[in-house]
This record gives structure tokens, C-alpha cells and sequence, in this order.
């Protein structure tokens, strides 16, 4: 829930009238005038006034049945707070004779009279009245210091109105003697005193990012007004709306098969029903088997833009793929050959025009090709002792790093020129970060160092008991997945250098398996197994929530499709490569995420489901 800075603490005065007053009992004979919760009444029914200024609707529409239930039982503070937000949304909907019934009806105020008074004020551009009722506000506030802040606003804000209607003298002496004798935020004085030199109006909205004077502004205005004032005095600006999101994203979250992206606004969703995805709607069914490599294949990655997919065989070839995004069907675009040696590792540049080929350990050289034209643009080889069998792409494009066991850790350009180099360092893998200093190298010491060729610096960031047979890193730089041998499937937060989680199933002794973030959000991860199966997990659980079976044997590598979240790919020993997606055909319930699902001799969604939950809350 969201914090208001003043305080969660409600006054029984704020909110609800106590005892005789908030069951039904106000009224009295002989024309005696009462008010009841800011409405004023008199005994033939006839309304005065309200709390927000909006007409009442009549005591002849309350019938003496709901009165006498109202005497049956006090509203407890949830039922209060659910009244007060039921009658926000009604206000903003502009129902205004429904919220000022229900208000009348429970016994209840949706804001205090003088929080009423201000923002009328405040939307009205009353100033001077609105300054006047920042002092009843303090009496109401647990921070009285706020009201210096709320009052810069309220200036600021008469200021800006000012200056737009070309009443510069006007605007001067509200910045002379109004605004800096508060001796507050003296840095945004100064750039609001720069205002004076616009020309127009319109370069005064574009230099302050202002909506202008109107309604748009004050609105804006009050919101950030509100922040300061206690929720008993004033609720939050569609305070419902953001409860109601605020819970389909906290269902989203707990989703296990949640992949897609969707609006993040009400109007895409059922409030009638809890969210949930089914099984049948996630990449857990073979849609496409790839064939054409003629012996092992070591190594599938899908390119920048999701529209290719490479990969790299023991064959000695690489074969490009086109993904048509719409059918999720992959046809053969080009075969790159004369390769020496198996194709262990594949490494697309940022723009997707060049793919980087690199061998087993044995392998010195690596091949940097252009997949548009299919030409070999760079065969590189710095001398027959290197192992060059890793590879990762500087952010900008136009420089490489490469290495291998054999102590090789080379920068290079597009021609294979070599400009800077590391002694010593054994490769395992490696990844440049986006900030286009940092290279990510791990080791034969079984760890990961960060190394920066600007500076020639570098420093331990990960440290395992087991060596680091293969790591990825997430698109924002911050977690670390590492396939290690014995161990299996660990993540790492890279700021913080610590394990975050070890993910359980998947067999990982010391073949080269690679695993990889994918998904909407990259909410999930995957990896090969020497077991023959592709795990799934969801990101924040240890437990697998899929287990996919199909090749029959070893799955050196797995690709989740960048842009087309229900896509997935895996290369195998036994020579395939196999397409993932949804199930073919979805029934009317799965379209609507309802879970049923044990095909594959997988969990129940309801039983995987709940162990989920148990892992999330013992991590």
C-alpha cells in the first residue's frame, strides 16, 4: 500500500462520526437543524450543503429499514476505509447524488471540510484563500513542516499563472516576497526567476514542462499537494484505481506461466476474476524440429531482433534461420561454411549484421561473418597456440573481445586487429556490460572478474567452489546466470556480488551447457541439461515449473527468442534443433488462462503452483 508521508493514523473525527451520530440517530424533532458528517440537514429533508460542495441527496430516499440496520452494527475501520474509496471513485465517475447518498446512508465523510474548502480553492485559483487554509490544514497534519512545501507549490503555481498572463509585475512580487522570504528550495527559485525572460506563453510552458494555467495544472498541482495531508483529511487521488492495479499486478507477478505484456490500465483485465495463465499458452510444446545439421549441434542463438536464429555444429557449419514472428515458423536462410573446426559458440553484433563463429578448445581462430551477404568478413588467428572459443560484442558494435583456456584475452576490430590483450587470463566465457568498459571474463580459478581495458583495471565480482562451465548476463546488467559444473543452474546479483539462487532438476556435470534469461520481462530462465530435458523455472523459484522432454540426448544450449516471449529454442547432441511455443490449439478455457495441465508427466498447475509459493516464502 502506499505511504502518505503524514501518516496512516485516522482521527474517529476525520472520517466517520462516532456513536449516535454514525447510526442514524442525529436527527431530532421540532425542525431542530443538525449536521451530519459536513451535510447539513434540516428535519423535512431538505439539503443545504455537503462536505465537497456538491448538493445532498434527500433524507426521504434513506428508508427507516436501512436506518434501523445501521443501528444493528458500528463499521469497523477496513469497512470505513472501503466506504471513503467506494466514494471517491463514485465522485470521480461524477456520481455525485450516489457518493453523497452513500456517505449519508454509512455514517461516513470522504474528507475533512477543510481539505474540501482547499482544493475548490486551489482548483479555482483562489490563491489567497487557499494560503488561508493551509493554517486550518496544519491543526490536521502530523508534519506541520509541510506546509512551508505545500506552500512553495501553491506560490509557484501563482507565480507560473502570472508570468503565462503577462502580469510581470504581479509575478515579481510574488517571487520578492512571497516566494524567497520561505528560504525554501532556494535552487528552484533562481530557475523559476529565469521564467521572467520568456517571450510568450508557449516558451514558458516548453522551458518550465508546465500544462499552463487551467484546470490540467491545478489538478496536477493538488495531487502533489495531497501527498503532504494525512489520508484521514484527504484520500489519495484515485486512491481505488491504484489498489485495484496494484493487486493485478501482484497476480501478474505470482503467475507461473504470466509471458506476456499487456496494458498495464484496468480496462485490459476482469475484476471478477483472479489472474492466471495456463501452461498450454507457454513455450512447453515442440512446434518445429530442425534437422539439417548433420552431427552434433553445440550452439543456438536467436539474433537481436528475434527474426534469426544461428546456429553452430560439430558438422563444422553454421546454419542462419529466418523466424517469421507471426507463425513462429523457422525456415533455412543460409548455410556459412569452411569452418576447421566444430562450431562451439555463436555471438551476434548489436545490429545484427555480423555473427562471430568460435571453436572447441582446440580451435585458434574465429570467423566473423556477414550474415546479409553471407561473405566472411574476418578470419582471425593471432597464432596457432591461442584458444579462441568465446566471444562477446562491445556495446558500440565496432570492437570484439575474445579468449580461451589457453591464457588468450585479446580486443580486436571488425578486421580481426588486435588492440589491447590481457596476459595470462584462461577464458572460459565471457560478456561485455553496456557501459562499454567492462568485459565479464570467468576463469579457470572458477570465478568471474570484471576488466577494464580504458583504465587496465580489474576485480573479483563472483567467486564459486566449482568451475563456471558457461554465464549470461540479464539485458539491465545486474544479474549473472552461471551453469557450474556438478552444481547446476546459480544466480548471482552482479552490484551487490552475491548468490541469489541455486535452481534444482536440471544435470550439469562438466559439459559445456548453456542456459539464458527469456520471457516477458526475462521473468524466467532455462537451461540444457545432460539428461536430455530443458528446464524452465520461473526467475524467483528454485523449483522448476516445466520440464520438456523430446531430445534424446545431451542439450548443450538453449535460446529464448528476444522479442517473441513464446519462443524457444534448443540444440542437442542428438543432432536437432528443436522450436518451442504454446500448445498448437488453445480451447476457449486456456484462452481465458484457466490451469489444467499434467501432459509430459509435469506437476498440476494448482500443486506447482503452491510449491512456488512455499519456495518464494522460505527465500
Amino acid at each position: 500500500m502506499q505511504a502518505n508521508g503524514a501518516g496512516q493514523g485516522q482521527d474517529s473525527e476525520l472520517s466517520c462520526l462516532n456513536n449516535s451520530a454514525q447510526n442514524g440517530e442525529s436527527s431530532s424533532a421540532g425542525g431542530a437543524h443538525t449536521n451530519v458528517n459536513g451535510l447539513s440537514t434540516t428535519n423535512n429533508g431538505n439539503s443545504v450543503s455537503n462536505n465537497i460542495g456538491i448538493p445532498a441527496a434527500s433524507n426521504n430516499t434513506v428508508s427507516s429499514d436501512a436506518n434501523s440496520v445501521k443501528k444493528k452494527k458500528r463499521l469497523s475501520q477496513s469497512e470505513e476505509d472501503v466506504i471513503r474509496l467506494i466514494g471517491q471513485h463514485l465522485h470521480d465517475l461524477g456520481l455525485n447524488q450516489t457518493m453523497d447518498l452513500l456517505m449519508q446512508e454509512s455514517g461516513c465523510r470522504l474528507e475533512h471540510p477543510s481539505a474540501t474548502k482547499f482544493s475548490n480553492h486551489v482548483v479555482e485559483g483562489e490563491w489567497d484563500k487557499a494560503e488561508s487554509d493551509l493554517n486550518e490544514l496544519k491543526a490536521l497534519m502530523h508534519s506541520p513542516s509541510a506546509i512551508v512545501r505545500m506552500k512553495f507549490l501553491l506560490l509557484q503555481q501563482k507565480y507560473l499563472e502570472y508570468l503565462e498572463d503577462a502580469k510581470i509585475l504581479e509575478a515579481l512580487q510574488v517571487l520578492r516576497a512571497e516566494l524567497t522570504p520561505l528560504k525554501y528550495n532556494t535552487e528552484r527559485i533562481h530557475i523559476l526567476s529565469g521564467y521572467l525572460m520568456c517571450s510568450h506563453a508557449e516558451d514558458l510552458r516548453a522551458k518550465a514542462e508546465w500544462e499552463g494555467k487551467g484546470t490540467a495544472s491545478r489538478t496536477k498541482l493538488l495531487d502533489k499537494l495531497q501527498t503532504y495531508l494525512p489520508p484521514s483529511v484527504m484520500l489519495p487521488p484515485r486512491r481505488l484505481q491504484t489498489l485495484l492495479r496494484q493487486a493485478v499486478e501482484l497476480q501478474r507477478e505470482r503467475c507461473l506461466y504470466h509471458n506476456t505484456k499487456l496494458d498495464s490500465g484496468l480496462d485490459s483485465v476482469s475484476l471478477l476474476l483472479d489472474h492466471a495463465c495456463s501452461r498450454k499458452q507457454f513455450p512447453c510444446y515442440t512446434q518445429q524440429i530442425l534437422t539439417e545439421h548433420c552431427n552434433e549441434v553445440w550452439f543456438c542463438k536467436f539474433s537481436n531482433d528475434g527474426t534469426k536464429l544461428a546456429t553452430g555444429s560439430k558438422d563444422t557449419t553454421v546454419i542462419v534461420w529466418h523466424v517469421n514472428t507471426e507463425s513462429h515458423q523457422l525456415k533455412l536462410m543460409k548455410t556459412l561454411e569452411g569452418h576447421a573446426y566444430g562450431v562451439s559458440y555463436l555471438a551476434w553484433s548489436p545490429d545484427d549484421t555480423y555473427l562471430i563463429a568460435c571453436g572447441p578448445d582446440d580451435c585458434s581462430e574465429l570467423w566473423l561473418w556477414n550474415v546479409q551477404t553471407g561473405e566472411l568478413r574476418t578470419k582471425m588467428s593471432q597464432s596457432h597456440e591461442d584458444s579462441l572459443t568465446s566471444v562477446a560484442w562491445n556495446p558500440d558494435g565496432k570492437r570484439f573481445v575474445t579468449g580461451g583456456q589457453r591464457g588468450q584475452f585479446y580486443q580486436c576490430d571488425l578486421d580481426g586487429n588486435l588492440l589491447d590483450s590481457w596476459e595470462g587470463v584462461r577464458v572460459q566465457c565471457l560478456w561485455c556490460l553496456g557501459d562499454a568498459r567492462t568485459v565479464l571474463a570467468s576463469d579457470t580459478h572458477q570465478r568471474i572478474r570484471g576488466y577494464n581495458f580504458e583504465d587496465l583495471t580489474d576485480r573479483n565480482i563472483v567467486q564459486e567452489d566449482h568451475p563456471i562451465m558457461s554465464f549470461t548476463v540479464s539485458k539491465n546488467g545486474r544479474l549473472a546466470l552461471l551453469n557450474v559444473a556438478t552444481q547446476g543452474v546459480h544466480l548471482w546479483d552482479l552490484h551487490d556480488r552475491v548468490l541469489v539462487r541455486k535452481y534444482q532438476g536440471v544435470t550439469q556435470g562438466f559439459y559445456t551447457i548453456h542456459s539464458c534469461f527469456g520471457g516477458h520481462n526475462e521473468d524466467f530462465i532455462a537451461s540444457g541439461s545432460e539428461d536430455h530435458k530443458v528446464y524452465i523455472w520461473h526467475r524467483r523459484s528454485e523449483l522448476p515449473i516445466a520440464e520438456l522432454t523430446g531430445h534424446t540426448r545431451t542439450v548443450n544450449c538453449v535460446s529464448w527468442n528476444p522479442v517473441v516471449p513464446g519462443l524457444l529454442a534448443s540444440a542437442s547432441d542428438d543432432g536437432t534443433v528443436r522450436i518451442w511455443g504454446p500448445a498448437p490449439f488453445l480451447d476457449v478455457q486456456d484462452a481465458e488462462g484457466l490451469n489444467a495441465w499434467t501432459a509430459d508427466g509435469d506437476l498440476g498447475a494448482e500443486d506447482t503452483t503452491s510449491r512456488f509459493q512455499e519456495n518464494n516464502t522460505r527465500l
